[in-house]
């Protein structure tokens, strides 16, 4: 009864609890937060500085006594007390009027295929611990599809293929639920591990994080351009120890990036292989689906679609798909419980 007097002041959320970024849909405000996993901590007090885009400047800026920590690592939460801290931020900046101390919304959050029920448990608690009063799991693949419009409920195949920062979603989806799947810990974060390694290995240059990943978003692609690109790349040369420029092109990227792209199509592929027969005509009738923020790598869906056979489409705004499905699930409560996972609590 005292949950549900809270929850007149509360807004529901969904929540794409990403590894790099965490979106949050507002029922009915749309989405209203999109930014960087990152929680900046002073280590002598144990005081949270910055979370959010301002954690993410801090990144491999800061001194001894500061850490900005990332609390997610493939989409699982490794630090449970920042990824709590973290929650309760971006629920409360919601909630920014005078009922904010008393708020208790509902939430329904993505997670990956592959989690856990320990790994669940502590999504769930750590939203609870921030402040929901209740707490729905759906997995980001459905979440998707069904940010994305497509017919999750109906009996014909929707293949989704969701590439976020920690992990790849592969899914095939009929009648509100996961027929087969695959989640690897191959995406965007890899991406840019594999530019940082090509770097280092061919020029002996070392570059951060945030580089690789404005090299992958400026040049990078997963098939020849038009067009060739380059860029200027700058870091510290391994072999001096000094500041050096060198030009890096679009095909030295795709080099780089290659084997991840290759290790998502052949999985992809294995998918369709073990897919029913009824559904795989489906999905070459229909096509396959590409979502989240690896899926606007230039050409991704061209590589997809020789190597498949396929059509390949990308879906709307890709990035918020995911966000945009778990707020949908808000405003319908029937879709909602065909598609929410258990919890420990049910």
């Amino acid at each position: 009864m005292f949950n549900k007097f809270l929850g007149r002041f509360s807004h529901d959320l969904g929540i794409d609890l990403g590894t790099r970024n965490t979106l949050v849909y507002l029922s009915d405000k749309g989405l209203v937060i999109n930014e960087p996993s990152v929680v900046a901590i002073n280590k002598r007090t144990n005081e949270i500085l910055e979370v959010g885009e301002a954690a993410k400047k801090m990144v491999g800026k800061t001194p001894g006594h500061i850490e900005a920590i990332k609390p997610l690592v493939d989409g699982v939460i490794s630090d449970f007390e920042v990824t709590e801290k973290m929650l309760k931020y971006f629920i409360g900046k919601v909630h920014n009027d005078n009922f904010a101390l008393i708020s208790r919304p509902r939430v329904v959050i993505g997670i990956p295929l592959d989690l856990t029920e320990v790994e669940k448990k502590a999504v769930e608690d750590a939203a609870k611990s921030a402040g929901a009063r209740k707490v729905y799991l759906i997995e980001e693949a459905m979440a998707a599809a069904i940010g994305a419009r497509l017919p999750v409920v109906d009996a014909t195949a929707t293949m989704i293929v969701d590439i976020g920062g920690g992990t790849t979603e592969i899914a095939v989806i009929s009648l509100g639920g996961v027929v087969t799947w695959k989640s690897l810990k191959a995406a965007g974060n890899e991406f840019d591990s594999n530019i940082i390694d090509y770097i280092r290995e061919e020029f002996n240059i070392l570059i951060g994080e945030q580089l690789a990943e404005s090299i992958k978003i400026g040049i990078g692609s997963a098939v020849p351009l038009d067009e060739p690109k380059e860029m200027e790349v700058r870091g510290r040369d391994l072999l001096t120890g000094l500041p050096k420029a060198i030009m890096i092109n679009d095909k030295q990227i795709r080099e780089a990036i290659g084997r991840t792209v290759g290790k998502i199509i052949e999985t992809i592929k294995t998918i369709l292989e073990t897919t029913p027969p009824e559904l795989v005509s489906d999905i070459y009738e229909r096509g396959l689906y590409l979502s989240g923020g690896g899926a606007l790598l230039r050409g991704l869906d061209k590589a997809i679609s020789l190597a498949s056979k396929i059509p390949v489409k990308i879906v709307d705004d890709p990035l918020t798909c995911v966000a945009r499905g778990t707020g949908l699930l808000l405003n319908n409560k029937e879709l909602l419980e065909k598609v929410v996972l258990p919890t420990s609590s049910d």
